[in-house]
């Protein structure tokens, strides 16, 4: 029913590009969003009516007269009756204030199992009308000790436009992102793009190159046996999730958020 709703709005569209060395599982279906993976985000919090403050850095959450004290970096701690949780497993056991001895010695052992594969994410943009003269609108690379995948990105979403300028997005491997994880940025850089040049000798020079670390990327190890979520504390509920808990790609998200749904709605 999520597939069906978002295909319906345009939100996700069936991906019909050509992707070289993709590995197909049977039964399965790829789907590719037009505007970026955040627009699914972005539709159902509008669809949520809930308002919504991004950029709040949360460092502490304490016990205050039965609610949730929760301290940003800046501004004045808020107080809540519920907090749901769903940043990285690692970044929840760096919380400060009460929920360092609110989690319980099972949950911090199960939660510290937890294991993500880093990775850099290169893109590559251009100005309007750029020709970039590859068969694929993707491609996964096999034997290669930095790049694992490359992309033409507005082919792969079939936003192909002269208006529109393209961009080449570009993952490293796993191992390459764990070897240069705290490498400095600007070496990284340089680094991929000698390897994409080898591989993709004929393209032209970008107007703008973005390097993004990746430290969590994709879940590698969940929490076992988790059903998709931890109650933490049950008055007033604190309670965490995400893929963590399931696994990486929409599905675990989606298994993870109905189940969060249904422990919030058996606490309201």
């Amino acid at each position: 029913s999520f597939y069906e709703e978002l295909l319906s709005h345009g939100i996700l569209q069936q991906l019909t590009a050509p992707i070289e060395g993709m590995v197909e599982k049977k039964g399965s279906c790829n789907y590719v969003a037009p505007q970026g993976i955040s627009s699914v985000v972005k539709y159902y919090l509008k669809q949520s009516g809930a308002d919504v403050f991004y950029e709040q850095h949360v460092t502490h959450i304490s016990l205050r007269d039965g609610k949730w004290e929760v301290f940003r970096k800046t501004g004045p701690p808020e107080l809540f009756d519920i907090v749901i949780l769903t940043m990285p497993v690692p970044q929840i056991l760096h919380l400060q204030g009460d929920i360092v001895n609110i989690i319980n010695e099972s949950q911090k052992q199960q939660l510290e199992s937890v294991s993500y594969s880093s990775r850099y994410a290169l893109g590559l943009f251009y100005e309007a009308g750029t020709w970039i003269d590859v068969p694929w609108a993707a491609q996964y690379i096999t034997n290669n000790p930095c790049i694992r995948f490359i992309s033409i990105d507005n082919k792969k979403r079939n936003i192909e436009s002269p208006e529109i300028g393209p961009s080449v997005v570009v993952h490293t491997t796993v191992t390459f992102g764990s070897e240069y994880l705290n490498s400095d940025p600007t070496e990284v850089q340089q680094l991929i793009l000698s390897y994409l040049e080898r591989i993709v000798p004929s393209l032209p020079k970008p107007s703008s190159i973005k390097c993004q670390k990746w430290r969590y990327s994709e879940v590698t190890k969940a929490v076992p046996n988790s059903l998709g979520q931890m109650i933490l504390h049950t008055q007033p509920l604190l309670v965490c999730g995400g893929d963590g808990f399931t696994h990486s790609n929409f599905d675990g998200c989606i298994d993870s958020a109905m189940s969060l749904a249904e422990v919030v709605k058996s606490h309201l």
